[in-house]
């Protein structure tokens, strides 16, 4: 079983972004579950949302304390929160950021992960940029299949399709696509540095 944590603030989509990772799934014949966890349910509060995967059916209901990924939408929580309490010794870390690990303090935490396992991503910036909006979801979702094998970018495109129809389906699809692209380029870049 996979196990996928996802911190963000309410209004940036992160209770969206865990049903569209479980629809992905779904897609690819594999079972899943998405749920959210709420404080206090306004813009701006801390929000916690959780998807399983796995091969076979899921029984687990509670939070997820120990998760495989870690995706983080606002990277101000880490001022607040532990956000990364029982990451697993081998999991994925993504942030939201256009700076890098040592900027805000965590290139401690991320020596401490296999190498690649973790990854920033500026999703608000290319949310802005296609889709006139920091919803920073869809480009997470794109740049986390870029890294792991959770499920494929061809099946978030689609849950995307599933989840915002039309015109506002494809500038997400476009925003998922280009961070997909920008985390591949960057695992290139240090692919062939260490060579």
């Amino acid at each position: 079983m996979f196990q996928i944590r996802i911190h963000g603030r309410g209004g940036q989509g992160v209770v969206t972004a865990a049903e569209m990772l479980s629809v992905a799934a779904f897609l690819e014949g594999k079972h899943a579950q998405a749920f959210p966890s709420f404080g206090s349910e306004r813009m701006g509060a801390p929000v916690v949302a959780f998807c399983r995967i796995a091969d076979k059916e899921i029984r687990l209901r509670e939070p997820i304390q120990t998760p495989d990924v870690l995706i983080v939408q606002d990277a101000t929580l880490f001022k607040s929160l532990d956000v990364l309490e029982g990451l697993q010794p081998g999991g994925h870390l993504l942030v939201n950021t256009n700076r890098s690990f040592a900027d805000i303090h965590l290139d401690g935490a991320v020596a401490r992960l296999p190498e690649g396992h973790a990854q920033t991503c500026p999703a608000t910036d290319l949310a802005r940029q296609h889709i006139g909006r920091p919803a920073p979801n869809t480009a997470l979702l794109g740049a986390l299949t870029a890294f792991t094998d959770v499920v494929k970018l061809a099946s978030v495109m689609e849950a995307i399709a599933r989840t915002f129809p039309g015109k506002v389906g494809e500038a997400n699809i476009a925003c998922a696509q280009a961070a997909h692209d920008l985390v591949r380029l960057r695992l290139a870049a240090t692919e062939t540095e260490h060579a």
